[in-house]
């Protein structure tokens, strides 16, 4: 069915639900690149109104990606919660809008009404939101996940140690390991991207970190972010596996062109969860998402990259994962072309996935030939922390000398967590004070530093 909208004596035409969602996405290059953005601010304004009218209902009729053709949407269509939804049935998208930003809808409010919402609703009343409406409602939404440690509660700001290496060598990434404890990094997960795909290679790192974690006793969980299926390889030679990871994307091509599907998925998911590792909970999935690579795979169907990226979170909540990381600037300036359109997706990629249910954290980033710079990544890190983010990243440095690209260091981990008030997780909060790294009020001094490194070097 076509939309339209009269605005200042023209009428506005949207072919179907598709164009009127893409049309009213702020403006960011990766839609341009598809051909679907607004060609003005005017239809723009106009989609906008369009979707602010559109009664919420709409969107389990009318399907972006068609349900026949595609097994995300079978998966987000057939898991919808109607007894959950039906609190908010009679709204439309701008009255959805109005109470989400209301006091009844309080963090206990949203997180009963999460399986009651698809990833098409969550997107299109993010369109319409301004960016402090993004931070005011993600920061009611409080989801917590376990595994060694308690991850997402209030007041509390954990971090990924990624520790990369460019030729995945031991001591290199010993050291990062290192640097990012003494910076009291690493309780949201320590996590490696391999250089290569060795399953041997692999083996060894994960050997590597837990018997670092399991000599000292540090209450985190550890990752190599390698394929699905080598993790199921990995855990078939009695690798330590603590958590799978994978990447995932918002329709049934884009997962192919990751060599994955649902199915291969749940089969991972059971295959980690057999191994009973954790000591708090078995939340064991660790996936990563990013605007652009529905598009970078050939697989969008004419669908704005937002809509798409809220899709992959409704891939993520079925897998009860412990992280989920929206790498925001990490595909380039093709998608997000600048410090801007960066700081937009990372507060809609972050409140969807709230909204969604999901455990959300942000690697704030850019390639190096995007439009960005150091200073646009700590805007977005405030403005994330304030929004109630459950992790970000801690490079070494913000620089990955393996994937090249500028991320968020453990210095700006402690920034974050200095001026708003927050703490590590609070297991590994108690390790840090005990191992000597940090005082009673969680700072970290030269003198601590000093008597704690001979003691992890001997290690």
């Amino acid at each position: 069915m076509p939309y339209t909208h009269d605005l200042g004596g023209t009428r506005h035409r949207f072919a179907d639900l598709r164009a009127v969602m893409a049309a009213a996405s702020p403006h960011r290059s990766g839609d341009v690149l598809a051909g679907i953005a607004a060609t003005s601010a005017e239809q723009r304004v106009a989609a906008r109104l369009v979707l602010a009218d559109l009664p919420l209902a709409s969107f389990l009729a009318d399907l972006v990606v068609p349900y026949e053709a595609d097994e995300v949407t079978r998966l987000i269509i057939d898991r919808h919660d109607e007894h959950a939804f039906a609190a908010i049935a009679h709204l439309t998208v701008g009255g959805f809008r109005d109470w989400l930003l209301s006091s009844e809808a309080d963090g206990a409010a949203l997180a009963a009404l999460a399986p009651g919402l698809t990833p098409e609703m969550v997107a299109a009343v993010t369109k319409i939101m301004r960016n402090q409406d993004l931070i005011a409602v993600a920061r009611k939404i409080r989801v917590i996940t376990r595994f060694r440690g308690t991850i997402g509660l209030p007041g509390r700001l954990s971090v990924r140690l990624q520790p990369n290496h460019p030729t995945d060598d031991p001591a290199g990434i010993a050291a990062a390991i290192l640097d990012g404890l003494l910076l009291g990094s690493g309780d949201a997960v320590i996590g490696i991207n391999p250089a290569g795909d060795s399953v041997g290679a692999a083996h060894n790192l994960l050997l590597l970190i837990d018997e670092l974690r399991a000599a000292y006793a540090i209450p985190t969980q550890s990752c190599v972010l390698t394929h699905v299926t080598n993790t199921l390889q990995l855990i078939e030679a009695g690798a330590p596996v603590d958590l799978c990871f994978q990447s995932i994307g918002g329709t049934e091509g884009t997962n192919r062109g990751f060599g994955i599907d649902l199915a291969l998925l749940a089969e991972a998911q059971a295959a980690t969860l057999a191994l009973e590792r954790g000591t708090l909970g078995q939340d064991v999935m660790y996936f990563e998402t990013g605007q652009g690579s529905a598009l970078s795979a050939g697989a969008h169907h004419g669908v704005d990259q937002q809509t798409l990226e809220a899709r992959a979170y409704g891939v993520a909540r079925a897998f009860r994962p412990l992280l989920v990381n929206s790498v925001v600037g990490f595909i380039g300036p093709e998608y997000l072309y600048d410090g801007k359109q960066i700081l937009r997706a990372a507060l809609e990629d972050h409140c969807c996935g709230k909204l969604l249910g999901l455990p959300m954290g942000l690697d704030i980033c850019y390639t190096n030939h995007a439009e960005a710079d150091q200073n646009d990544m700590d805007g977005i890190v405030t403005l994330a922390g304030v929004a109630g983010v459950n992790f970000i990243m801690g490079v070494p440095g913000a620089d990955d000398i393996m994937l090249n690209y500028q991320s968020t260091s453990f210095h700006d981990a402690l920034y974050l967590r200095d001026v708003l008030g927050l703490r590590p997780a609070p297991e590994f909060e108690a390790w840090l004070l005990a191992s000597g790294i940090t005082d009673a009020a969680g700072r970290i001094s030269a003198s601590s530093a000093r008597l704690a490194l001979p003691a992890l070097l001997d290690g």
